[in-house]
């Protein structure tokens, strides 16, 4: 985790340095979008899930041609194979989800500068790190000021740690004490996620003033299997209530522990509800911390091919309305609220005070949150 650590700090300062705004001058253009999945597939019912909808919908409404490519296997080699392979077809814009299409970044947007890159969760330090082999995360070191993102590529980042406080906040007014999370990978956004879940479940502690304690590990990958399900187990069977289960297919293994002890799991990037509760047990599902990935990228399709416009910057995405909730790149669902004691009311009350600053929420993964003496956190080693 420790690469990642100054990642945030620099997306921050890369949207005063990186920005570079063109007229795509395109209009004649015919334009095919593709979308290369990351380390999951299309039927993740998570990140890689959201995106490809994004793109599907947004393709058919538009009578765009689209398609979708999966690399061989999770490396570098076959993500660039993958997106050489969109490119010969044809495919002039390349959605890709995730932050390790880093390194596929480099090795082809200024090959070809007549394609369009669209990448989310794809963060400056990101790039730095693929772009200069010997580059750490530091921010003292100088080489992020002579680096230029390439004109043909937008990237989004999210402030998840607003999903991520949203969640915590209201699982603790919901009335549960005893909690988990459970991340895939400790990359910076699933770092940022569950970093704000410890700070909004105190910060709910201390206005309840209840004692709680959370249970904090990575599983070191995007999906579940026994191993991580086994540590799962022994959570829910200690007493723990929920786990806010971070990172893509992960949650499989949450939820089949939880099933066991009639317990319940918080869903991650998309609202999970209907996939959890279908597969597990209705009501499972207390909520979701969502982000708009599905928005993301149909805002960028519309701006690119509709409006012919192409803005390439490192974009950070987050609350932009207190009022219009649906608006939000960071949000909890409203469709179908099913928590009693914590209210949509309430939760607009809150969007509304982290959105004037009443709240502030810090951003720094270079350490731990600070916590109240409401709260215990146990960060456990990670599972692998």
């Amino acid at each position: 985790m420790k690469k990642f650590i100054f990642v945030f700090m620099l997306v921050f300062v890369s949207l005063f340095a990186l920005v570079a705004c063109k007229e795509n001058g395109d209009d004649d253009k015919t334009f095919k979008v593709a979308m290369v999945t990351d380390y999951g597939d299309i039927t993740d019912q998570s990140f890689n899930q959201a995106t490809y909808e994004g793109c599907k919908d947004w393709c058919q409404k538009n009578n765009v041609d689209f398609k979708y490519y999966k690399p061989a296997t999770n490396s570098d080699d076959d993500r660039i194979a993958s997106t050489k392979e969109a490119i010969a077809a044809g495919y002039n814009v390349i959605v890709m989800p995730g932050y390790a299409f880093a390194p596929t970044i480099e090795a082809v947007a200024t090959k070809y500068a007549d394609v369009y890159f669209i990448a989310l969760d794809v963060a400056l330090g990101d790039l730095l790190a693929a772009h200069f082999p010997d580059y750490n995360y530091d921010p003292s070191d100088s080489k992020w000021a002579s680096y230029s993102l390439p004109a043909n590529v937008y990237c989004a980042v999210y402030q998840e740690e607003i999903a991520g406080y949203l969640a915590g906040y209201a699982a603790v007014q919901e009335g549960y004490t005893k909690l988990g999370f459970l991340g895939g990978m400790s990359v910076p956004a699933v770092v940022r996620y569950g970093y704000g879940f410890v700070q909004g479940a105190d910060k709910a502690a201390q206005e309840k003033d209840v004692e709680i304690s959370i249970n904090y590990v990575y599983g070191g990958q995007f999906f579940g299997d026994s191993d991580i399900t086994a540590v799962m187990d022994t959570w829910y069977n200690g007493g723990t209530e929920v786990v806010f289960a971070c990172g893509g297919g992960i949650f499989s293994s949450a939820a089949e522990a939880a099933k066991k002890k009639n317990a319940k799991v918080i869903g991650v990037d998309v609202d999970q509800r209907p996939t959890i509760d279908g597969l597990y047990g209705e009501g499972m599902t207390v909520t979701s911390a969502m982000k708009g990935l599905y928005a993301t990228v149909q805002t960028s399709l519309t701006n690119l091919i509709t409006d012919g416009k192409f803005v390439s910057k490192i974009d950070t995405l987050g609350l932009v309305s207190k009022d219009n909730l649906s608006l939000n790149y960071v949000q909890l669902p409203t469709e179908g609220w099913a928590m009693k004691n914590f209210t949509v009311e309430q939760y607009k009350d809150l969007v509304a005070k982290i959105f004037d600053k009443e709240i502030v929420i810090s951003a720094d993964i270079s350490a731990h949150p600070t916590v109240s003496d409401k709260t215990e956190v146990d960060y456990q080693a990670d599972i692998k």
